[in-house]
């Protein structure tokens, strides 16, 4: 096969997050350090696999086509070592830049609360946790010797996307599983045109960081 033929080839195959079908699964690998999760749509078909590299002072995450981590899609980086209100930046696999997510560092002591901006760093949409104690009970019996393997099947937050209107067009819910580690995406209302890629890139930032909270 020509070069040609095969960097074509390798296009047509690779993973479009413009385009897919909801919901959205995603379960995280066990027995990794990196919190290695991968993203299927409703087809079963790959979107990502996700690595966050460890020992980095600041966040920076991985996204590739597959699980052999040959092709890069996207990278999501922090602006700053400590997360408290930290900005994490969207590239492309060529570095362009396409959004950004914060976390609202007060309002998200309590209640999760995120933001998700546009290229010119307007809002588009908030993150919201919907039900805070679901998250403090998964916490408490967690430290409970035996009891704490099956929290994943009893508390289970769930993540509201709102849009500038107040409309909820999506849900992002932590799914009964050992450890926690399953949660699925389902559309609720619609998106704009180019609003998947970075809703998509934003939960994904958003699943590390509330799994290293609780």
């Amino acid at each position: 096969m020509r070069e040609e033929d095969l960097l074509d080839s390798q296009a047509k195959v690779k993973p479009d997050f413009k385009e897919f079908d909801f919901p959205i699964d995603f379960r995280f690998k066990l027995g990794t350090i990196s919190n290695d999760f991968v993203a299927t749509d409703a087809n079963g078909r790959t979107l990502a696999y996700v690595r966050q590299k460890m020992f980095k002072l600041k966040e920076a995450i991985m996204v590739y086509a597959e699980d052999s981590k040959t092709n890069l899609l996207y990278k999501i980086s922090a602006d700053r070592i400590i997360d408290f209100n930290a900005s994490y930046e969207f590239t492309d696999a060529n570095g362009f830049v396409l959004g950004s997510v914060g976390r609202k560092g007060m309002r998200s002591l309590w209640k999760a609360q995120y933001e998700i901006f546009d290229t010119e760093k307007k809002q588009e949409y908030t993150i919201r946790e919907e039900n805070p104690w679901a998250k403090v009970f998964d916490v408490l019996l967690s430290e409970v010797p035996l009891l704490g393997i099956f929290t994943g099947y009893l508390f289970n937050p769930k993540y509201g996307i709102v849009n500038q209107n107040g409309e909820t067009v999506a849900r992002l819910s932590k799914e009964a599983s050992f450890f926690g580690r399953k949660f699925k995406l389902v559309k609720l209302g619609e998106l704009k045109d180019g609003d998947s890629e970075r809703l998509l890139l934003a939960l994904m930032m958003m699943m590390l960081l509330e799994r290293r909270r609780g």
